[in-house]
């Protein structure tokens, strides 16, 4: 029997073939009395095998994710896989359909609302069915994130592994056959809010992604993010890699995010002002930029440094901040 949810759908998870459907979440506000929140989601099941989740939309100012399973979902014939894929393109409909990374509704993050509340609003709602209904279906998720409108950053697999050291050794592996360009291990400095976090709890191969930068769509980033889903679908032996999945790139090289002091924050507010570029080796004690008060001409720019020496993985997109404003993050090279 599955979790209590408010939820509902006419989508059948055991059937074989496409299905495209919607998550329906009841929603009364002001101005529907009897509505609901329509999630966008599809089903494609043949015969038995792994289920893996695709998720993108859980920030709604972040793009490849999205439009790549949108692209499958259109274009995959059943036949070809092995198992069965369920996929959620527009997770946090409201942030998508608003383009922002809160939604619109309840203004909350959704990946800081795992693992979510029945009765909560509609974030977290959301968030629950993930967690509670979707979750446990499936062996592999799949959360393609992407800079969003806040960061510019470089393409790139995101790891995360948790303590399981044998579950750890197949998120290692399915990271290595994503094969994008660069992939960053990252540990959220302990935050248990995250989908990631919620489906290491479940046991689940996690594979996450940072895709495109500044709010745009990064044609680089949409064909690391379509050749490196199949990969690992491929990995998984659920289907076949496409011939058109696009030129593969050199073995992935490793990284990872090694603490807080990897983080770069905004000292004032102002207008930041980086000083490298996305890729560039920085040194610890080094200039990451400057915050400049263009209504105050008299006041000196306030300087922002590196706490560690490293390789400059993102960066402030948007030129305003405010004080707390993460304005850089800086990756070291590890064994993987």
């Amino acid at each position: 029997m599955r979790a209590k949810t408010y939820i509902h759908t006419d989508i059948d998870f055991d059937k074989d073939g496409k299905q495209i459907s919607f998550l329906n979440l009841p929603y009364s506000p002001h101005s529907d009395a009897w509505g609901v929140i329509p999630i966008p989601i599809a089903v494609i099941k043949n015969g038995s095998g792994p289920t893996a989740l695709l998720m993108g939309g859980n920030h709604g100012d972040e793009y490849e994710g999205p439009i790549t399973l949108g692209r499958m979902i259109r274009e995959l014939d059943p036949a070809r896989i092995q198992g069965r894929l369920i996929f959620i393109p527009a997770a946090n409909t409201p942030a998508v359909i608003a383009g922002r990374r809160v939604s619109a509704e309840d203004g909350k993050n959704m990946n800081r609302s795992f693992p979510g509340e029945a009765d909560g609003t509609p974030t977290k709602q959301i968030a629950h069915y993930i967690d509670s209904v979707l979750f446990p279906m499936c062996d592999i998720f799949m959360d393609l994130h992407s800079g969003g409108s806040s960061l510019d950053l470089i393409p790139a697999a995101i790891m995360q592994v948790g303590e399981d050291k044998a579950l750890a050794e197949k998120i290692r592996s399915a990271i290595r056959a994503f094969n994008a360009p660069l992939t960053v291990a990252m540990d959220t400095l302990g935050e248990a809010r995250t989908s990631s976090a919620a489906a290491l709890r479940h046991g689940l191969v996690l594979i996450g992604t940072e895709m495109g930068s500044a709010g745009a769509v990064s044609r680089r980033g949409l064909e690391i993010c379509w050749r490196g889903v199949h990969n690992v679908l491929a990995h998984f032996e659920m289907m076949e890699a496409p011939a058109d999945a696009g030129e593969a790139p050199a073995p992935t090289r490793m990284t990872r995010v090694g603490g807080p002091d990897a983080y770069v924050y905004a000292p004032a507010n102002g207008i930041f002002e980086p000083a490298h570029e996305l890729g560039d080796a920085v040194e610890a004690g080094q200039l990451a930029g400057y915050v400049h008060f263009l209504d105050d001409p008299g006041r000196a720019p306030e300087a922002a440094a590196f706490k560690r020496s490293g390789m400059l993985f993102c960066r402030r997109a948007p030129g305003r901040v405010i004080r707390g404003n993460c304005v850089g993050i800086v990756v070291n090279d590890f064994d993987g």
